[in-house]
C-alpha cells in the first residue's frame, strides 16, 4: 500500500554529461539546483544577473545579452542610491558609468558561455510582472524604488508563452541544444493561494506549450510538481513556508538526476561530490 503519489523520472531525449556545459537562469530556485550542480563537477553559469522571475524579464536578459545590446546611462534610472538598472538585481547599482560596464561586461561573459553550453536550465518563478508607470516597461527587480513607481499584473498564457518562444528561440540559435523549463516550487504567498496557483498554472501551461512545438529541444521538468504532488507536507518546507528545505531541494535534484544523468554521470558526480565535501573539511588543530 502506498500512502503518497511518487513522481517517477520522466523520460528524456537526451542526457547530460561532464563534458557539457550548463546554463542556469531564473528564480532563486534555479541557484539551489545550479549550487548542487557544481558541486558534483559540472560547469555550471548559475544566473549571471541575479534572480529573474517571471518570463518576460528573462527574456529580456537573453535577447539582450545574446544579440549584443549595449547598455548606456540612458538604459539606467536615477534614484536616491544612485543609478540603476530596474532589469537585474540591485547589485546593479549605484554609479551610472561603473553599472552600465557591469551590465555590458556581464552581458559579454554570459554571451560567451551561452555559446559554448550545451544545455540551459530556465526556472520560472511567477507570472506576475511589474511594469513602470512610465513607459510600461517591464522590470525584473523594483530596487526598492516606491509602489507607484509600478503597476503589478500577471501575464496572460499568450504573453507567457510568446516570451518562453523568445528565450527558446534565441538559446537554440546561440548553439544550447536543449532547453529545459521548470517551475520553481517556491510558493508566493504574497499574491495568495489562489493567485499563487493561477501564476504557477500559466507558467506550466507556456512551457507546455513550448515544449509541444519543440519536442526535440525543449523539456519540461516537473520541480513544482514534486513539490506539490509528491512530497506534499509542510515538513519539508522551511520556516517560511514557502521555500522547500534542503531535503526537499535534494530529492528533486535527485529526479532531476534520475531523469538525465546515465549511470557513468551518477558516479562521476558522485566523485565530484565527495572531493568537494573533503575539500570543505577543516581539522581542528589543539594547542
Amino acid at each position: 500500500m502506498r500512502f503518497r503519489t511518487e513522481i517517477e523520472p520522466p523520460n528524456a531525449s537526451f542526457a547530460i554529461d561532464h563534458a557539457m556545459s550548463v546554463l542556469l537562469l531564473g528564480s532563486c530556485f534555479t541557484d539551489e539546483i545550479g549550487r548542487r550542480l557544481e558541486i558534483d563537477g559540472f560547469k555550471v553559469m548559475r544566473n549571471p544577473f541575479g534572480p529573474l522571475y517571471n518570463p518576460v524579464s528573462i527574456a529580456r536578459c537573453v535577447t539582450d545579452s545574446l544579440s549584443g545590446t549595449v547598455c548606456t546611462g540612458a538604459d539606467l534610472v536615477e534614484g536616491p542610491r544612485g543609478y540603476h538598472c530596474l532589469d537585474y538585481s540591485t547589485r546593479f547599482s549605484g554609479d551610472a558609468f561603473a553599472v552600465a560596464d557591469d551590465v555590458n561586461t556581464t552581458r559579454r561573459e554570459m554571451a560567451a558561455f551561452a555559446c559554448n553550453a550545451s544545455v540551459a536550465i530556465i526556472t520560472l518563478g511567477s507570472a506576475f510582472v511589474f511594469y513602470t508607470t512610465k513607459g510600461n516597461r517591464p522590470v525584473g527587480n523594483c530596487h526598492k524604488f516606491p509602489s507607484d513607481f509600478f503597476v503589478r499584473r500577471r501575464l496572460s498564457v499568450e504573453e507567457a508563452t510568446d516570451a518562453l518562444s523568445d528565450i527558446t528561440r534565441h538559446l537554440l540559435a546561440a548553439g544550447i541544444g536543449h532547453v529545459i523549463f521548470t517551475v520553481s516550487p517556491i510558493r508566493h504567498l504574497a499574491d495568495g493561494l489562489h493567485g499563487n496557483t493561477l501564476s504557477k498554472s500559466t507558467l506550466q501551461l507556456a512551457a507546455d506549450a513550448i515544449a509541444a512545438r519543440n519536442p526535440d529541444t525543449v523539456t519540461y521538468f516537473p520541480s513544482y510538481e514534486i513539490m506539490l504532488d509528491d512530497l506534499r507536507d509542510y515538513r519539508f518546507y522551511d520556516a517560511d513556508m514557502k521555500h522547500p528545505s534542503p531535503v526537499a531541494v535534494d530529492y528533486i535534484y535527485q529526479i532531476f538526476a534520475d531523469t538525465f544523468f546515465s549511470r557513468e554521470t551518477k558516479a562521476e558526480a558522485a566523485d565530484a561530490r565527495k572531493r568537494y565535501l573533503a575539500a570543505q573539511h577543516r581539522t581542528i588543530l589543539q594547542s
